[in-house]
């Protein structure tokens, strides 16, 4: 009887013990998700070699691993519709080796890309690609990945104003950029002259965007570059007619105001039991060398290697955007839109070496100080492709097909 007994208690306590347990681990998930950077809630995918079959999967957290065998995707001279912003072999770059590295999670293995089969879900669909050049190169980054399992009369490319739309026709399938680097209304919303040195942005209108992009059934969003100063100047009015009112603000808040905008009309105009929506985070730039310990002079130009010793130092001001991007996706979630989170941001760091540098067209004449100096007109913002961007969508792959 009293073995009985203190097999009750044992049995009773070890109860207690894995209710605690369980509890706690709500209450921890439930405070990152609500106060934390990136959060995200885990996929289970392909595991790697000797990993449990059942424990979640990161795939945000892993490391770069040379692999020529397997990688590149796909060849930038092969791409039809290749940017010459971003074709960095086409303009003379020799050291080819930022094209071979994978990204390999450190629990699983992201599912190899299959042009076919995504096609095959896009079959009848849009996929939509919504911001500024950095999520343009994503876009060009998945048109060259799909691009070569469709015959060249089975395929189309046509602008009209920010909208450009790659077809498959077969599938009658599209997959479109539509320039809004600031996701919201601004006077920086022309797709080719829109380099203005004082930006405009109406933080409460977006409408004039949206339009272009309702309907679609996969949403891809970024917007981080464009808002990098300290100030902005928020309109209410008409920006074309110089009808309104302005307030210059601290960057932060206006950014606040748009995605608060952008996140209303999600809730309002998305159906989340057929539309897909993501959001990219940031792309790191490598324009100073501080940023990764080298010396301040250096950025990107003359790098071959990624970042393998120390750590990549992102500044404070990121962290507080990407603050206001977690908050706003998870009172999305709240209010029952889900919108998930591609987190490029903490991967990409490590690869200073994947930029343009000198390597892509000159939109503009050299100065005769530039050309003495090319690290002075280093691009360390924008990615060779094939490169960083076609991670980023091997990423999105998964995800897309999570669902």
């Amino acid at each position: 009887m009293a073995k009985k007994e203190a097999w009750g208690l044992r049995t009773r306590f070890t109860s207690l013990i894995a209710l605690f347990v369980a509890g706690l681990i709500v209450i921890v998930v439930s405070v990152s998700r609500k106060t934390g950077i990136w959060v995200e809630n885990p996929m289970v995918c392909e595991r790697a070699v000797g990993e449990s079959t059942t424990s979640p999967c990161d795939l945000f957290s892993g490391r770069w691993v040379f692999d020529n065998e397997s990688y590149p995707l796909y060849s930038e001279r092969q791409c039809t519709y290749m940017s010459d912003q971003l074709a960095c072999e086409k303009f003379g770059r020799r050291d080819l080796e930022y094209q071979n590295w994978r990204w390999q999670p450190h629990q699983c293995n992201l599912p190899r890309f299959n042009a076919t089969a995504l096609l095959e879900r896009l079959r009848g669909k849009r996929l939509v690609f919504v911001g500024d050049s950095l999520n343009r190169g994503q876009w060009v980054s998945m048109v060259c990945l799909l691009e070569s399992s469709i015959p060249t009369t089975h395929k189309s490319m046509h602008t009209n104003g920010s909208l450009t739309t790659f077809k498959a026709l077969e599938y009658n399938a599209s997959v479109e950029f539509y320039w809004a680097p600031l996701l919201v209304e601004s006077n920086s919303d022309d797709p080719v002259v829109h380099r203005v040195p004082e930006r405009i942005v109406r933080a409460e209108s977006i409408i004039k965007h949206a339009r272009h992009w309702t309907g679609a059934d996969i949403l891809v969003f970024n917007s981080y570059l464009w808002w990098r100063r300290e100030k902005m100047n928020i309109w209410w009015g008409s920006i074309e007619e110089n009808d309104g009112i302005y307030k210059e603000m601290e960057m932060l808040r206006g950014y606040e105001m748009a995605l608060r905008t952008w996140s209303y009309w999600l809730e309002a105009h998305v159906d989340p039991t057929r539309t897909q929506v993501f959001f990219i985070s940031m792309s790191p730039t490598h324009q100073k060398g501080g940023d990764w310990g080298a010396s301040r002079e250096q950025n990107c130009y003359s790098e071959t290697e990624p970042i393998t010793k120390g750590r990549y130092r992102h500044n404070a001001t990121d962290d507080q955007m990407m603050k206001i991007i977690t908050t706003t996706i998870n009172g999305l979630r709240e209010r029952d839109t889900n919108v998930q989170i591609i987190n490029i941001t903490r991967l990409s760091e490590n690869r200073k070496e994947g930029h343009p540098s000198i390597y892509r067209k000159q939109w503009e004449p050299l100065t005769e100080e530039q050309l003495l100096n090319p690290r002075s007109y280093a691009d360390c913002i924008h990615w060779c492709l094939p490169g960083v961007p076609d991670v980023w969508n091997e990423l999105l792959y998964a995800y897309i097909f999570s669902k």
